[in-house]
């Protein structure tokens, strides 16, 4: 059996469906990542479920690890834990059993942190577009906590959620755009009818926003293939969606064999 090698360290939970969870290694040191990267995290089957977990799609094998890669939300000169960022699957195997876990439980947590969803090949006089819905704005927390601020081009996070309540890091962000020059933050909000006071911020799909030159009217010019690289995360609708409107400004799909500046990572 693998050992269960980290500890949860802290706990917060930001909706009913979203926590933040803070892990620390167990007799070993965090090797070196790159903010947007991410890690493995896993549990047994013995461990238990949340008390809103629904019945699992699958059964899964009593003798091994459930395991799942998740985005790395803290920064990278950070030794002493990892943060992650987690949405609750009311059926899925691993997500309820992480979300029924306390201050002090053991975890399992990789040891090799992999991807190439980061600001490495991008040049530091490049403005960037970071767009998440959901839990995707963890790898952007990473490179903002990190390193990005101190870049030259202008930076701008879009976050959609459905309700308020799970645009998870809003008030870091938010005091971000107040102090940081060349920072701003567009937080938008699908279900506002939902709402248990009234939302005064953005209504539109992140699409609508894209389309109706918000960026170009914050930084005054124009996003073009030319000075801005564009990131996605999230929902596959979204990014999919995002990814045929900036097509048709001469945006295009990084890969290794054909270098763009849209990239793409996918829950």
């Amino acid at each position: 059996m693998d050992e269960l090698n980290a500890i949860v360290q802290q706990v917060i939970q930001v909706s009913p469906t979203m926590k933040v969870i803070r892990i620390a290694p167990v007799g070993w040191e965090l090797p070196d990542f790159k903010p947007g990267q991410f890690v493995g995290l896993g549990l047994y089957p013995s461990n238990e479920k949340c008390p809103e977990a629904t019945e699992e799609y699958v059964v899964p094998n009593p003798d091994k690890l459930i395991k799942r890669a998740y985005s790395i939300a803290s920064s990278n000169t950070s030794k002493e834990f990892i943060e992650f960022y987690i949405t609750l699957v009311h059926s899925g195997s691993l997500t309820p059993r992480l979300f029924n876990l306390q201050i002090g439980d053991k975890v399992w947590m990789g040891q090799r942190f992999t991807g190439m969803f980061t600001l490495d090949e991008v040049d530091e006089n490049q403005n960037i577009v970071l767009i998440a819905t959901g839990t995707g704005v963890a790898p952007y927390m990473s490179m903002l906590r990190s390193d990005a601020l101190k870049r030259k081009g202008n930076i701008v996070v879009i976050h959609g959620a459905a309700n308020s309540w799970d645009l998870g890091y809003s008030s870091e962000l938010t005091l971000l755009q107040n102090i940081a020059p060349h920072f701003d933050y567009i937080p938008t909000i699908t279900m506002p009818e939902k709402e248990v006071t009234k939302w005064h911020g953005r209504t539109e799909w992140i699409q609508e926003i894209w389309e109706d030159g918000t960026v170009e009217k914050l930084w005054k010019f124009k996003p073009t293939p030319e000075n801005t690289h564009i990131f996605l995360c999230g929902n596959p609708n979204m990014i999919n969606g995002m990814i045929e409107i900036m097509g048709k400004d001469g945006f295009i799909e990084h890969s290794r064999r054909q270098p763009g500046q849209i990239h793409v990572e996918k829950f």
